[in-house]
């Protein structure tokens, strides 16, 4: 085929926003790399091409040029436009988008795979969403109002930061997080993150080699679970128990484990409390191996039966325990801010380990956070959300006992924007979570926070996991109603 064949047949699509001369351009380089138009081919001269194409001659000429510029194309006055010699021949590429090149690499898989069994919260709203923060509660008139107060007044700050975080908010959350969850610690030791799921992904990484067992709660939060088998962690299951994790247990089938991942405070799904006593054999064991427990904290502020627990970090004296928390739960998931409290010693490998990362979290919202944080918004904003989940937990409870309390019994219920309830009698919790979405109630089994990827399973009670906090309480009892109606249908 000719060269000006090849060319008059090139589409271009008048009345677009994209201009002429960038779409022949396109068209041929597209043509040159698919080696349509093959190395020192000569291609007509502006004047015909425009003639050709019905476009004006500019347009040619640009085109040429952009192509000039970027080594496709050689030419001088009088001798002609030429494919650059240097451009060997290319073949049709393979379809890229059914297979890579060549596969990952071992750890790019445990990577891609690790999160593959996590939910992720898709469409519209609807009950019983499960760990929802209510955002119509949220202040954003008050937030926007600060956020463009920093954007009118520019600083420093807004070049790159500090990858261990803005210092005024490091400080603002010392003095909260000593405040109201007993934690120890000095503004030095707060690692801001973005989110807690970049904080539990870097720990994994730098505390743990392949290989090294960790013990997580069975069951679990998924999410949680997915950076340790990125390190290439062995994850090793450890029942739950009214008292929280069964330490004796954890001992006596994984007495070499290097860490734990816990949640002292409320644990997902079940929304049981680690008692002391589990707390303090936890920390003489790991005081005793040396071994690391990271306490992951992400809806501790809602406590209904009285005010929020003690961290277990409060009680470390070997400096054995990492503290992680979130924001997301506090204010909206889409700020994607949290934090590391570290023991001393781990607070400058990990600040170096994070540049690595991401060089900084985002710094504005910081910025924003503890303007919000010093003006008083963060603690008024806490209470009142407190006081809203706690009318909704009622709420769920009242129509839970009203119209399910023959087929399901209410799991713990004094924390956390979750409940868990128990089937009584023999109904398939998939079953039962499909009929409810096809009704509009998005329910999430128990079964789905078993660690499908460790071993060995642990066995618990089948139910459901219902997510309150995000609903009014009207909308709260339309969504038992719903689950009465699926429950009572023929199993």
């Amino acid at each position: 085929m000719l060269v000006t064949d090849i060319l008059a047949a090139l589409p271009l699509a008048r009345g677009t926003p994209d201009p002429l001369f960038r779409q022949l351009y396109a068209q041929i380089k597209e043509a040159v790399l698919r080696g349509t138009l093959s190395a020192g081919m000569q291609l007509p001269p502006t004047r015909e091409l425009a003639r050709l194409l019905a476009v004006s001659r500019q347009t040619v000429l640009n085109a040429y040029d952009q192509l000039s510029a970027e080594g496709y194309l050689d030419g001088a006055v009088g001798k002609g436009t030429f494919i650059s010699g240097y451009l060997a021949q290319a073949t049709p590429a393979a379809d890229a988008t059914h297979a890579p090149m060549r596969p990952l690499s071992a750890r790019g898989e445990a990577y891609a795979t690790a999160m593959e069994n996590v939910g992720f919260h898709r469409g519209k709203l609807r009950p019983f969403r499960v760990s929802m923060p209510s955002l119509e509660l949220f202040p954003f008139d008050v937030w926007s109002r600060l956020e463009g107060r920093r954007w009118r007044h520019p600083d420093h700050h807004m070049g790159y930061s500090d990858p261990a975080g803005y210092a005024p908010l490091r400080e603002l959350l010392c003095v909260y997080l000593r405040a109201s969850r007993g934690v120890s610690c000095t503004p030095e030791q707060v690692i801001i993150t973005s989110g807690s799921q970049q904080g539990l992904f870097l720990l994994s990484q730098l505390l743990l080699a392949p290989g090294d067992q960790v013990w997580v709660e069975s069951p679990g939060y998924q999410g949680a679970s997915a950076p340790l088998f990125a390190a290439g962690a062995r994850v090793c299951t450890v029942p739950v128990g009214a008292d929280g994790m069964d330490i004796a247990y954890g001992m006596a089938n994984y007495p070499d484990a290097k860490m734990v991942l816990a949640t002292p405070s409320h644990q997902l799904p079940l929304g049981v409390t680690m008692s002391l006593q589990r707390r303090l054999e936890l920390l003489r064991w790991a005081t005793s191996q040396r071994a690391w427990i990271i306490e992951d904290d992400y809806d501790s502020e809602y406590r209904y039966t009285g005010p929020p627990l003690a961290s277990l970090q409060s009680l470390d004296r070997a400096g054995c325990v990492l503290y992680v928390g979130t924001l997301s739960k506090v204010l909206f998931p889409g700020l994607r801010l949290g934090y590391i409290v570290a023991p001393p010693a781990l607070v400058e490998p990990i600040v170096r380990a994070k540049a690595v990362m991401d060089r900084h979290t985002a710094i504005v919202p910081q910025m924003v956070l503890a303007d919000f944080m010093a003006d008083g918004h963060f603690g008024r904003h806490i209470r009142r959300t407190r006081d809203a989940y706690a009318e909704r937990r009622a709420a769920l409870l009242a129509a839970i006992d009203a119209r399910l309390g023959e087929r399901v019994v209410a799991g713990p219920s004094d924390a956390g924007l979750d409940l868990a309830v128990h089937f009584r009698h023999g109904h398939d919790e998939a079953t039962v979570v499909a009929r409810a979405l096809e009704l509009g109630v998005e329910t999430r089994a128990l079964a789905y926070y078993a660690n499908r990827m460790a071993t060995p399973a642990c066995a618990f009670a089948p139910g459901l996991l219902l997510g309150f906090s995000s609903l009014t309480p009207a909308q709260i009892v339309e969504g038992i109603e719903v689950l009465a109606t699926v429950l009572k249908a023929p199993r």
